[in-house]
């Protein structure tokens, strides 16, 4: 072996070393007799750099898994020589592997097992049983290799061919049939032997036993021996964990509804005779969490075996199954309600299970109502922050409580369905009690007060929120609650998770204030003051923002008496902070955008006359403007990259806020009924010079053009005389990705205006194609997969524009750009439809076709044409689908050639029999096609169905095809 490049394996070598290593790892993968060297090494120890045995592995485990069929039954058996042999030599070895030799030597038998088990290698385990007996090194190694096994068999993470799926399902038949008693007895002697002296192989083989009950017989498992040792383990704290994680899947295994119920009862009475039930003596988290993962899956075992038995009508054993099922709720609700998150969070599955059985009982006993209580409580409690809950810098840690928190909400949402009047008296008495004092109790009891009344909006579910009208006890509890909530001052308290599901709960109930609108003011002072928009909390701030927002769109009939002071009293929040003032405005640019939709929405839905709308939108965008012409002059004058960067920013965000005022328009309330159509034009011409500025191209275009695509919408044609200088600006030397963005707007114009357009898209249709065409033949490096999919990306929003331009009744637009543009235009649709393997474009490209031939294929189209459907549409129908990358599997092509039916469909309808002639006598028979098959296909193509020949159409070029 190269000795030189074994050096780059250390995981301190330099660079070079390594690159020398992989270069030689790779050599050695396509050499045919390099793993003979490994097997070699291995098999006579002769490397002890544990960094080296594992590239031999390596090496081997690539020989078995892509080139074993290549090797000679000689060879082969060398393979299985060089393991045994090297499993020898484990027994003897002074110190053991490495862990990562062990597994990656265990991958490699368990490759082989796969591989050979069912042809050449059927006493596979015998042997290995043989060489390793007892010995804890060889148990250790034996126990590796079975879990490899069973990750290669039954890991439903690894993706299978069908193939493999098969000859996996016929090992483990076949297993079941030859070795697996063998195997279990393996166990239960390895377990016997070493459940005092030796945890780590006891619980590597608790780990096996585990992993195998899925898939085999049961009863070779659960049965008094075993059962009993595992029992046994439960008391031995360096196994219990292991042990429990056994008898869980032991439990999960699917069988007969009533067996199951048997075992699962079984087993409680023992676990429960040896003390286990008694979870508050029990100190160790780690072993509970296990233990309530275990009784998690005895519940819905049970609960399994109830539905089954409910719906084969076995009313009997059902009831015994209920019976069972409720014996276990007092421990369910320990677990629950214990400290630890994770404990409580392994029981949710049974809990939410057993209140989908109390959902099915038309009554509920007195007990079960009980219990249904102690959920509730136990959920009310757990939902509650800790102490060490960190709000400023949130970690692992919080996002995991915030999980939980999750499917506790999942709990409440169940008990909901199960009885709504008791969720609704409880949170009513936890949250009155709560705010009645809230000045001197604790934050995270404030918060979850409020927090429940915010859950029982999706609890307690309504359509469109209407939670203050019909059911009139529940109406008038929620409203209550939110009288107390808006008038007890705790939008105060000071913590920010108490204020912010203050707003959280307002934004939710906003129909409360339709209500009883009194309340509107002092909520609006909060979100206006120190508590929401002032807060010294960056994230209330950000988050009071957007709900704000949410707020007065939501009220904006009520809105009406406070405009002008809210418009007032947000004004510096509106302020556009530039890069060189340093200061730290309140709010992000992200956060000011909700500002300004929230100013708009104030403006346009007022019951003010136009004019006062008209002066109030100008006194908001007039600043946005005078800023923008002070910072596009000193970002003309910038030398500074960076400075030029952030003034760009700067730029863009005010381009953005003008841009956001305009959502609040609609078609109620257009900005011409508004009286503000001057005014967004007074920002386009403001906007638009941004255009021509050399610097920071990229993000000042952006912002522009996404305010165009706005001013489209809400300007309608008043916008039409800006367009032509902007598209110039646009198109002057610009990028595949400027391109892309600019198309849109483009198609965006011709959809909408379509013949008031025509002169300038006649105008500019040639500027734009030259500028796609020029950046498409840029050479670029073979290799380079971001520029070839940028082109990709254009030449669709090229063939885009084109379907737009057709389909919008605007052909004349190409027609009148003289005969040789012309061509040039349908010569890149010909190709784009044939000679491109991107079936999106190809499908654009046979649209457009079809429509040109609808709109000129007839007697009267332009001069040419119909030589051109012959000489090139026609052929391009066939040429596509007869590429080898036209997959006629893959459903976007599918697609192409549907649209390439409606193609030929199109050009036989303006065409008639002529080209039915063509087709016969010329086309067809140029491309060796059989006589009958032409005629088969002619007369498809006639079929005034056109599904008909669509489907025709798609079985004739998958016979075509190799």
């Amino acid at each position: 072996m190269d000795e030189q490049a074994l050096l780059g394996l250390n995981p301190n070598a330099d660079s070079d070393f390594r690159q020398r290593a992989l270069a030689y790892f790779e050599q050695l993968k396509i050499s045919p007799d390099a793993w003979q060297v490994c097997a070699e090494a291995l098999a006579q120890r002769t490397y002890s750099d544990d960094h080296i045995k594992f590239f031999c592995f390596q090496v081997l485990e690539h020989q078995v898994k892509y080139k074993y069929s290549e090797l000679t039954t000689v060879q082969q058996q060398l393979i299985r020589e060089t393991l045994i042999s090297w499993l020898q030599a484990q027994m003897l070895n002074p110190q053991p592997e490495k862990t990562f030799i062990r597994n990656k030597a265990a991958q490699v038998f368990a490759l082989l097992f796969v591989t050979e088990y069912l042809t050449k290698w059927p006493k596979f385990f015998f042997d290995i049983l043989s060489v390793v007996d007892l010995n804890p090194r060889g148990v250790d190694l034996y126990l590796r290799i079975l879990m490899a096994i069973d990750s290669e068999l039954v890991d439903r993470d690894v993706v299978h061919t069908s193939e493999e799926a098969r000859r996996n399902t016929l090992i483990k038949d076949t297993m079941r049939e030859q070795c697996i008693p063998n195997l279990v007895e393996s166990w239960y002697q390895i377990l016997q032997n070493y459940q005092y002296t030796n945890s780590e192989v006891t619980c590597q083989c608790l780990e096996v036993v585990g992993a195998y009950v899925s898939w085999i017989d049961l009863s070779l498992i659960a049965n008094d021996r075993f059962i009993n040792m595992l029992l046994g383990h439960m008391s031995i704290e360096v196994l219990r964990e292991e042990a429990c994680d056994c008898l869980f899947e032991i439990v999960n295994k699917g069988m007969d509804p009533v067996d199951k119920m048997k075992l699962v009862e079984s087993l409680c009475r023992v676990l429960q005779s040896a003390g286990f039930f008694s979870i508050d003596q029990e100190e160790d988290v780690d072993f509970l969490a296990r233990f309530s993962k275990l009784v998690n899956g005895m519940g819905q075992s049970l609960i399994v075996s109830w539905t089954k038995l409910i719906k084969n009508g076995d009313i009997k054993n059902a009831q015994e199954a209920l019976q069972a099922i409720e014996t276990k709720v007092a421990l369910m609700l320990q677990l629950l309600v214990h400290e630890d998150d994770d404990i409580s969070s392994n029981i949710i599955g049974f809990c939410y299970d057993y209140l989908h059985i109390l959902k099915q009982l038309t009554v509920l006993s007195d007990q079960q109502k009980a219990n249904v209580e102690a959920i509730m409580l136990a959920v009310m409690k757990k939902l509650t922050y800790d102490e060490e809950y960190n709000f400023e810098n949130e970690g692992e840690d919080e996002a995991m409580f915030v999980e939980y928190r999750k499917q506790l909400k999942l709990l409440l949402d169940r008990l909901a369905q199960v009885s709504p009047e008791l969720l609704l008296a409880s949170v009513r008495r936890v949250f009155s009690s709560t705010l009645q004092n809230w000045q001197t109790t604790r934050f995270m009891e404030v918060e979850v007060a409020i927090r429940l009344l915010y859950m029982l909006a999706e609890a307690l579910p309504v359509s469109h929120g209407a939670h203050f009208s019909g059911d009139v006890s529940k109406a008038s509890a929620l409203q209550d609650m939110m009288r107390t909530l808006v008038t007890s001052g705790v939008s105060s308290y000071q913590h920010t998770s108490v204020t912010l599901e203050f707003f959280e709960t307002v934004v939710r109930y906003e129909k409360f204030f339709t209500v009883e609108p009194q309340h509107i003011p002092c909520v609006l002072m909060a979100f206006l003051d120190h508590r929401g928009l002032r807060h010294s909390s960056a994230k209330v701030r950000s988050r009071t923002a957007y709900l704000f927002s949410r707020f007065v769109k939501s009220l904006n009939k009520q809105m009406n008496p406070f405009i002008e002071d809210i418009l007032n009293r947000i004004q510096d929040l509106l302020e556009l902070s530039p890069p060189e003032n340093g200061y730290q405005s309140l709010l992000s640019s992200d956060d000011q955008l909700f500002i300004y939709e929230t100013a708009g929405v104030l403006i346009v839905n007022s019951e003010y006359p136009a004019e006062r709308k008209q002066a109030l939108m100008r006194n908001l965008l007039t600043p946005l403007m005078e800023k923008f012409k002070i910072l596009l002059e000193k970002l003309m004058l910038a030398q500074d990259e960076e400075r030029q960067a952030s003034l760009a920013d700067c730029l863009n965000h005010a381009v953005g806020f003008a841009s956001r005022t305009s959502k609040a328009f609609s078609n109620k309330q257009t900005v011409k009924q508004c009286g503000c159509s001057e005014v967004y034009l007074d920002c386009l011409q403001t906007f638009l010079p941004a255009l021509s500025c050399p610097l920071q191209k990229d993000i000042l275009r952006s912002g522009v053009r996404t305010f165009l695509h706005r001013m489209i919408i809400c300007l309608e044609e008043e916008v039409l005389p800006f367009i032509p200088s902007a598209s110039e600006h646009m198109l002057k030397d610009c990028e595949a990705k400027d391109l892309q963005e600019f198309i849109p707007l483009i198609n965006q114009i011709t959809a909408k205006f379509k013949i008031q357009v025509s002169p300038f898209l006649q105008q500019m249709f040639m500027p734009l194609l030259h500028a796609i065409f020029e950046v498409l033949l840029r050479p670029a490096e073979e290799n380079d997969q971001s520029a070839a999919l940028e082109k990709q990306m254009l030449r669709r929003s090229y063939f885009a524009f084109l379907q737009t331009v057709t389909g919008s009744g605007m052909s004349e637009v190409i027609a009148n750009q003289g005969a040789e543009n012309v061509e040039r235009v349908l010569v890149t649709v010909i190709q784009g439809a044939v000679e491109y393997p991107d079936p999106i474009a190809q499908k654009t490209c046979f649209i457009i076709l079809s429509k040109l031939v609808e709109l000129w294929g007839g007697k009267d189209g332009p001069v040419g044409f119909a030589d051109f459907v012959y000489k090139h549409i026609v052929p391009a129908c066939f040429l596509a689908p007869l590429k080898q990358t036209f997959d006629l599997a893959d459903a976007q092509t599918v697609l192409a050639l549907s649209e390439c039916a409606v193609t030929l469909k199109t050009i036989h309808l303006k065409r008639g029999p002529e080209c039915v002639q063509y087709l016969q006598q010329e086309y067809l028979p140029s491309l060796q096609v059989a006589p009958e098959i032409i005629q088969e296909f002619c007369q498809a193509l006639q079929q005034p169905d056109a599904k008909v020949f669509k489907n025709y159409l798609k079985v004739f070029f998958q016979r075509a095809k190799p």
